[in-house]
């Protein structure tokens, strides 16, 4: 069997790698990063031509990503696949599979059988409602991380399937948080600029200023590390060169055996805040962007956060610190907060309240997909 497979970031690539670990017997053709790499895929090109974000940006990157764009249609219809899964980065999947649609040849592919399947959901209950619509005519079957967000679908048709959160795969047990008390003597206050490059350079002096204000206020003996990704880490590491107080870098791979040890994060917002709140790890969002991006996110999204946990339990848990709000005093007198032990133990204990939420006892998402995929092509 021949999958087409697509992954568009860090958090799609890990999952698109253990989907491939679990088809060894399959071949797999596309898009993807260091981890599907490893897993053997020949990707078409590097995924940072993918990894952008904010509608300046996109604009910013028009070329790259039309041409990227025609050059996965094409290499798809060449090599004829079973089916298409595409993981996240829905603007970029949309515009591939609409382009082979389009197309005589695609046409001839549908003909003979080509299915196209999609990870992860769109938050149609939080902007963009009509995006339910728009899925069910594009794509042939969805996989959705959570059970309330299958009937948005399958009231157009949509085959939708929950599977839950591929990030708790692996994460509870092997990397529980330690919940570090005040006595401990090495504290860890981990930062995290997000992956995408747009992000991180919007962060990063942000960043710099958060860890002068943490030092001029008695954090001297706290130790800074910063988590990342191989799209960004040179741009990172020529940024703290610079800094009096330099942060330890550690590649994405050992993020979560840092994440273990954290007494304190200090993250983008993103999948990353989804991580360490299933790792029970007090943690402060903050985000900033680009001011007409901010603007039109404010028309358009129906909900009161961004941060993942906080959605879903429906309250303010990961405090969150959005464009001009992200300043490195408000991240100081959060810190503050979480040294006191009555506040961090209440957060701490918030976050157990939402361990429900991120798993199915029927299997990992990885091994729920592939069986789907099996399914499909009838593969025993």
């Amino acid at each position: 069997m021949r999958i087409f497979i697509i992954a568009g970031e860090v958090s799609g690539d890990v999952l698109g790698a253990r989907i491939m670990q679990e088809m060894q017997d399959a071949e797999f053709i596309g898009i993807g990063g260091e981890n599907m790499i490893a897993a053997g895929l020949k990707s078409l090109f590097p995924i940072s031509d993918l990894s952008v974000m904010g509608i300046i940006e996109v604009l910013a990157n028009a070329k790259t990503l039309t041409r990227r764009i025609r050059q996965t249609s094409e290499a798809i219809i060449k090599s004829k696949p079973d089916i298409v899964l595409t993981i996240d980065a829905p603007s970029f999947a949309k515009s591939v599979i609409k382009q082979v649609r389009k197309s005589l040849e695609g046409q001839r592919l549908i003909k003979n059988g080509l299915r196209f399947h999609h990870v992860v959901a769109p938050q149609v209950w939080a902007w963009r409602s009509g995006r339910a619509k728009e899925y069910a005519a594009i794509f042939d079957k969805l996989y959705a991380f959570f059970d309330f967000e299958v009937p948005y679908f399958t009231k157009y048709g949509l085959d939708t399937v929950a599977v839950g959160h591929p990030i708790a795969d692996g994460l509870i047990g092997k990397y529980k948080n330690k919940n570090l008390t005040e006595e401990d003597k090495e504290k860890i206050i981990t930062l995290v600029p997000g992956s995408r490059m747009s992000e991180v350079k919007r962060l990063m002096p942000l960043f710099h200023d958060v860890v002068n204000q943490l030092v001029a206020n008695g954090y001297r003996n706290y130790k800074f590390i910063i988590p990342t990704v191989e799209t960004t880490e040179k741009y990172v590491k020529s940024c703290i060169k610079g800094w009096q107080v330099k942060p330890e870098t550690v590649a994405s791979s050992q993020r979560y055996e840092v994440y273990s040890k954290t007494y304190i994060a200090i993250v983008a917002s993103g999948t990353v805040s989804a991580e360490l709140a299933m790792l029970h790890i007090p943690t402060i969002v903050v985000y900033k962007m680009n001011p007409v991006t901010l603007w039109i996110g404010h028309m358009l999204i129906k909900i009161k956060w961004v941060s993942l946990v906080n959605i879903l339990l429906n309250r303010c848990v990961y405090h969150e610190y959005l464009g001009g709000a992200a300043t490195a005093e408000n991240v100081l007198n959060e810190v503050q907060q979480l040294t006191i032990p009555s506040v961090r133990n209440k957060m701490i204990e918030e976050l157990k309240h939402a361990d429900k939420l991120w798993y199915r006892k029927d299997g990992a998402p990885a091994k729920l997909i592939a069986e789907s995929l099996r399914k499909e092509l009838k593969i025993k």
